[in-house]
C-alpha cells in the first residue's frame, strides 16, 4: 500500500522533479518560488506554531492561504501585483500537489480557486529627449564607474533591454563592425539580437577598452569584479537621476527604474512610427498586444488624432490653467 506523501517530501518534490527535470525552469523562476515558500513557511511558523517540517498538507488549506496573502498585502506592504505573483507560485504547487497525491485533491481545490486581485493599472512612466540627455550626461567621465554607467544606461535605452538582461551581458554578447548588434537570453529563454545605433557601438567599443579580454567576462561589472545586481543597477541609476535633476528639473516628479528606461526605448519608437509588431519583436515580447500600453499613454499620438477630428463650433484649442493668482482669487 502507497504511503501518503507528507508536505516537506512535495514540497521538495515540486522544486527538484517538477521545476528543475521536467520544466527546466529558470533560475529567476525557482528564486520567486523559494521566496514565497520561505514567507509562507515563516507565516505558518508564526501561526500555526509548527516546525516547517512538521506541517501537512491540510495545514495549508485556503483559509490559511488567503490569510497569508493578506499579511502580505497589510503587513508587508505588498501591492496587489506582487500578492499575485506569490499567489501563482502556491497555485503551480497545489496543482502538483493534486497530481501526486490525489487524497490532498480537495484541499488542493479550493486553494486553487483563491482568485487573483484585481488592481488599477497606471499609466507608465518614460522619459523626454531632455530627460534622457541629462541622464546621460550624469556620469562622471573621469571615473571607471562612471563610464560603465553611461555605457549601461545608454545600452539599456537605445535597445530596451530588460534589466535581468543587462547584467547577464557578457563581453563575447556585444557584436561590433558591420552590422553592430547586441545578443541576449531574455524572458522564455527567447535569444534575441539587437542592432545598435553609432554611438551606442562607439561608447561600447571605448568601453570594451577598459576589459580584461576575457569573452566570459561581464560586460558590466560591479566594484569587485562581479557581475552587477538588479538592486545595483538600480542604486546607480537612481543616484545619476539625482544629479540629472539638477539639470532637468522635469525628473523631480518621476519614479526613474531601469524598466521605465526600457518604457522610453519603446516611446521613442512609437513617436517616429515604427509599427507595434516591430516594438513587440524589438523587445522581446511575447504577444503584439502587450506593446498596447504604450498607445494609451502617448500623448502626442492622441493629439495628432485630436488634430485630425473637426471642431465642435469653434477653433480647437488645448487646455490651459488660470494664473495662480486668478485661481487663489476664485477660491476664496
Amino acid at each position: 500500500m502507497r504511503t501518503k506523501a507528507t508536505f516537506p517530501v512535495l514540497l521538495e518534490a515540486f522544486f527538484t522533479d517538477r521545476l528543475m527535470r521536467q520544466q527546466k525552469a529558470s533560475p529567476n523562476t525557482i528564486a520567486c518560488y523559494r521566496d514565497t515558500f520561505r514567507l509562507l513557511l515563516g507565516f505558518a511558523q508564526g501561526r500555526i506554531k509548527k516546525a516547517p517540517s512538521e506541517l501537512a498538507i491540510e495545514d495549508l488549506d485556503a483559509p490559511f492561504v488567503v490569510s497569508f496573502l493578506e499579511y502580505l498585502e497589510k503587513e508587508r506592504d505588498n501591492a496587489a501585483r506582487s500578492r499575485n505573483v506569490r499567489l501563482a507560485a502556491i497555485h503551480s504547487f497545489f496543482k502538483y500537489v493534486a497530481l501526486e497525491e490525489p487524497s490532498c485533491s480537495a484541499v488542493a481545490q479550493r486553494v486553487l480557486s483563491i482568485p487573483n486581485k484585481r488592481f488599477k493599472r497606471k499609466a507608465i512612466e518614460f522619459l523626454t529627449r531632455s530627460e534622457i540627455e541629462a541622464l546621460l550626461a550624469a556620469p562622471d567621465q573621469n571615473t571607471w564607474a562612471g563610464r560603465r554607467d553611461r555605457t549601461l544606461l545608454l545600452l539599456a535605452i537605445q535597445t530596451g533591454l530588460r534589466v535581468s538582461e543587462l547584467v547577464d551581458l557578457r563581453c563575447s554578447d556585444i557584436v561590433l563592425g558591420a552590422g553592430s548588434h547586441v545578443r541576449c537570453t531574455g524572458k522564455g529563454r527567447k535569444e534575441r539580437c539587437t542592432p545598435l545605433r553609432k554611438e551606442t557601438m562607439v561608447a561600447l567599443r571605448a568601453w570594451l577598452r577598459h576589459c580584461t579580454g576575457d569573452s566570459s567576462e561581464t560586460l558590466f561589472p560591479n566594484a569587485r569584479g562581479g557581475p552587477l545586481s538588479r538592486d545595483g543597477v538600480e542604486y546607480l541609476l537612481a543616484k545619476h537621476v539625482a544629479t540629472a535633476m539638477k539639470q532637468c528639473p522635469t525628473l523631480r516628479g518621476k519614479r526613474v527604474s531601469a524598466h521605465v528606461l526600457r518604457h522610453t526605448t519603446a516611446m521613442n519608437m512609437l513617436e517616429h512610427g515604427v509599427d507595434r509588431s516591430v516594438i513587440a519583436l524589438w523587445l522581446g515580447h511575447e504577444q503584439v498586444e502587450t506593446t498596447q500600453v504604450y498607445l494609451h499613454a502617448n500623448m502626442k499620438l492622441k493629439e495628432q488624432a485630436l488634430n485630425k477630428a473637426a471642431p465642435f463650433n469653434g477653433r480647437l484649442k488645448r487646455f490651459r490653467p488660470d494664473d495662480e493668482l486668478l485661481t487663489f482669487l476664485k477660491s476664496l
